[in-house]
């Protein structure tokens, strides 16, 4: 019991430290010493069509998923309490969370696909494109198995359970991971590989989201706009 204690504290109290940790530090070192890669690669000259509907169909999902995780989970009691319960709550964000993220994972298939599909595209693939790809997909997923598990807790207590463990980490509160004791094995491993995300993200082409007006800017740009010499020709030329 103590050991799995401990472990526990690890895991879910000390590792989301280090990640958040990392996150930061690595992201302003990384921008300080390689502005130039603060970037996210494109081939969009390579089977562009198939490039705008999985981009789309990905980042419009994710983008969904990823305000839907901040709301649901660090939004106060006082402005949620008034117009739903617990019970409502979770169904929204099973709701809501389940066709975003089926939604970007579709659109993450197409883009996995379009990637090892074309062997122009797989050799000029990085390693780290490759896995960081992945392993979002993996976090997708993840997130869509837990739906039907709330189903089986539609009293609202685990949802409860996992936005305090949330607002705890945010918080600082140092007795946050003890409430992941109980939790079921997916959410678990759905928390862990969202801090793992966080982790690797400022050494892999993951970092291009703070750029610009960060994430949201994809919900107007879904993918990259690249002057072709059609249009250079067309620019005035200076006096």
């Amino acid at each position: 019991m103590l050991t799995n204690s401990y472990v526990n504290t690890l895991l879910f109290g000390v590792y989301p430290y280090i990640c958040l940790v990392v996150l930061l530090i690595g992201s302003l070192i990384r921008f300080d010493r390689e502005p130039f890669t603060w970037k996210s690669d494109s081939s969009q000259m390579l089977r562009k069509r198939e490039l705008q509907l999985g981009s789309t169909f990905f980042h419009y999902g994710v983008i969904v998923v990823i305000l839907g995780h901040f709301i649901g989970f660090l939004a106060p009691h006082w402005a949620v309490d008034w117009a739903l319960s617990p019970v409502a709550h979770q169904l929204l964000a099973m709701v809501v969370g389940g066709i975003a993220g089926l939604v970007a994972i579709v659109g993450l298939t197409i883009l996995i696909h379009r990637r090892l599909g074309d062997p122009r595209i797989r050799l000029n693939s990085r390693k780290w494109d490759i896995a960081i790809t992945f392993m979002l997909w993996l976090q997708l997923a993840l997130g869509l198995l837990t739906v039907p598990l709330s189903a089986f807790h539609m009293d609202g207590q685990l949802f409860e359970t996992l936005t305090a463990y949330v607002k705890g980490i945010v918080t600082l509160d140092g007795g946050a991971a003890a409430s992941m004791m109980g939790v079921p094995l997916t959410y678990k491993l759905h928390i862990l590989l969202g801090f793992t995300l966080f982790l690797v993200s400022p050494f892999t082409r993951m970092i291009h989201i703070w750029s610009g007006a960060g994430a949201l800017s994809y919900l107007f740009r879904p993918y990259q706009i690249v002057r072709t010499p059609k249009t250079r020709a067309q620019e005035p030329t200076r006096p």
